[in-house]
């Protein structure tokens, strides 16, 4: 029997299962309190305050995956399993220890492995991340294994904190994101109207929705243009309302139509699009009842995607009633998530029934 396996056995006989959990800067609570509806009794520990903590369940690291999967979170971005503790005093004794545990792991000798390291403010290893990921892999040579961000076949996972380090190995669909602590990072482009548009390329990855299959989309409080450059890029005819300027780029676009009003005074055709989206800043209340009162528009099996801004100290709360907004308008919510680059708001996968 291999020392992961036993591990898993061990943590079976106890029922107890140790998490390290990510969540957006400050909604950590929110996390919490998500992972407290599911579970119960819980037990969690801040390590970085209001982002990372460790999270322990009086169940078995199976069940406790399969259940958060299962309800897929909004808040909780990132989890990995803590297979190993070691004491955080002495950087190179920690490395040593945590690698060779690795090293032991038969099932993961000639794999294909991430290493994911991520460090704490005031931990023991004064360098970067990446240079401590390097270290590893320095000592885990004897594995022969290939390193790599794509499609690994199992996860290794580091958090150096101040006071331990913990290790853990597991399967990318484990982890909730196979991106480090599931910071998802795009490369900025030349002539890119905004970072906006990286909101559209994680939840495409994040929802897996097909936008190049679209061709017509609504584009709600569109400028400067952020999404609709995304979704013309996608070979999608875009109809853009926004009072305000689309970006100077955008202007002789082929495929955009732009209408300089607010959407709330425009009428369109009913079913005329297949595609509505949405990145208003404004209340989540307001913006619910401008986009539910053009869903007339969007054709029965269309896709609405939205971004809902958590302007109050109840999110939760909030979110429950969007929701039940838009499902009252014959909305189905796919997904619901903060994503990496949402910041203080959350995105819904919506299909209309």
């Amino acid at each position: 029997m291999d020392e992961h396996q036993a591990i898993h056995e061990q943590s079976a006989e106890r029922h107890s299962t140790r998490l390290i959990c990510t969540a957006n800067h400050g909604f950590a609570p929110y996390a919490q309190e998500e992972l407290r509806r599911l579970f119960g009794s819980l037990k969690s520990t801040m390590l970085v305050p209001g982002e990372v903590f460790v999270l322990t369940l009086g169940t078995t690291l199976e069940d406790a995956v399969r259940r958060i999967i299962g309800q897929q979170p909004i808040f909780l971005r990132h989890l990995f399993p803590v297979h190993l503790e070691v004491g955080a005093e002495e950087a190179e004794q920690a490395i040593r220890e945590v690698t060779a545990y690795l090293v032991k792991q038969d099932m993961l000798a000639s794999s294909r492995m991430s290493v994911q390291v991520r460090k704490t403010e005031g931990a023991s290893w004064a360098e970067s991340s990446g240079a401590l990921r390097d270290r590893m892999m320095e000592e885990l040579a004897p594995l022969e294994a290939e390193y790599t961000v794509d499609e690994p076949d199992w996860v290794i996972s580091l958090f150096a904190g101040k006071e331990k380090w913990y290790l853990g190995v597991s399967k990318p669909d484990e982890n909730l994101s196979d991106w480090n602590g599931g910071a998802i990072r795009f490369q900025r482009e030349e002539g890119q109207i905004s970072r906006a548009k990286f909101k559209l390329l994680e939840a495409e990855k994040q929802f897996s929705i097909p936008f190049s299959s679209f061709g017509r989309a609504l584009d709600i409080g569109a400028a400067p243009g952020g999404w609709t450059s995304f979704l013309l890029e996608r070979g999608i005819q875009v109809t853009a309302v926004d009072p305000a300027q689309m970006h100077e780029t955008l202007i002789h676009r082929s495929g955009l139509r732009i209408i300089q009003k607010n959407a709330a005074e425009v009428k369109f055709k009913e079913h005329e699009f297949d595609l509505i989206v949405c990145d208003m800043s404004w209340s989540p209340k307001q913006m619910a009842r401008l986009v539910t009162g053009l869903l007339y528009s969007l054709v029965p099996g269309g896709t609405a995607v939205i971004t809902v801004k958590l302007l109050t100290k109840k999110p939760m709360a909030l979110i429950k009633e969007i929701t039940g907004i838009f499902e009252e308008s014959r909305m189905q919510i796919q997904g619901a998530k903060q994503l990496f680059h949402n910041r203080d708001e959350i995105t819904l996968y919506m299909i209309k029934y």
